[in-house]
């Protein structure tokens, strides 16, 4: 049985939609391994893994809130500034590239593998998806070693507490590999259809 994607029409994989992508692939012009959510060796049906989340952090510390992808999207956006910021103009990293990076400015120890869904050769703020090494196997990537994350945009999932605008409220980004609650400003909230979509930026851990 052929492998088929999750049906998410995300685009990272550089398609329009999961239909195209398969079109793509059927002609060449992709493979599997450009959809993010492909598994080596299993040819029924590759989904994200599902997180299964307690209320508290890996500390035993509760937090208000899950930060979920927004409609469509394969994670929460995560909003980084290199501590090179010039590199972005200087490398002309641009949508689509994938960076790799620690961020030292939180105290996170664990390397991240980024997709640039923006990148300001002004600032230097890159806004980016978690896509994870997995995807970047094989890719050509950018190293940028150390960053800052300026803020994060998603879905509420409300597990304790509502978000509040101008609060800082602890929570935890979907899929956080080390399972540690992050606090951050929230500055943006907005109450939509498909739910709670929040921005937070200053964020420590």
């Amino acid at each position: 049985m052929k492998w088929t994607p999750p049906g998410k029409d995300c685009g990272a994989c550089g398609a329009p939609s999961c239909v195209d992508f398969l079109a793509y692939v059927e002609d060449g012009k992709k493979s599997y391994e450009d959809c993010p959510f492909y598994q080596p060796g299993d040819l029924r049906q590759c989904l994200a893994s599902e997180a299964v989340y307690s209320g508290v952090d890996i500390l035993g510390e509760p937090y208000d809130f899950i930060l979920e992808p927004l409609p469509g999207e394969i994670s929460a956006r995560k909003i980084i500034h290199p501590f090179r910021p010039d590199l972005v103009e200087k490398w002309e990293i641009t949508t689509g590239d994938i960076v790799v990076g620690r961020p030292m400015g939180a105290g996170c120890p664990v390397q991240h593998v980024l997709r640039v869904i923006d990148a300001s050769p002004v600032s230097g703020v890159i806004t980016t998806h978690v896509v994870g090494p997995q995807f970047s196997r094989g890719r050509a990537y950018k190293d940028i070693e150390a960053y800052h994350i300026t803020g994060f945009e998603g879905m509420a999932r409300i597990v304790n507490h509502a978000p509040v605008f101008g609060k800082r409220q602890k929570f935890l980004p979907g899929f956080c590999m080390m399972y540690l609650g992050h606090t951050g400003v929230v500055n943006m909230v907005l109450n939509k259809s498909s739910g709670t979509q929040i921005r937070v930026e200053d964020i420590r851990l």
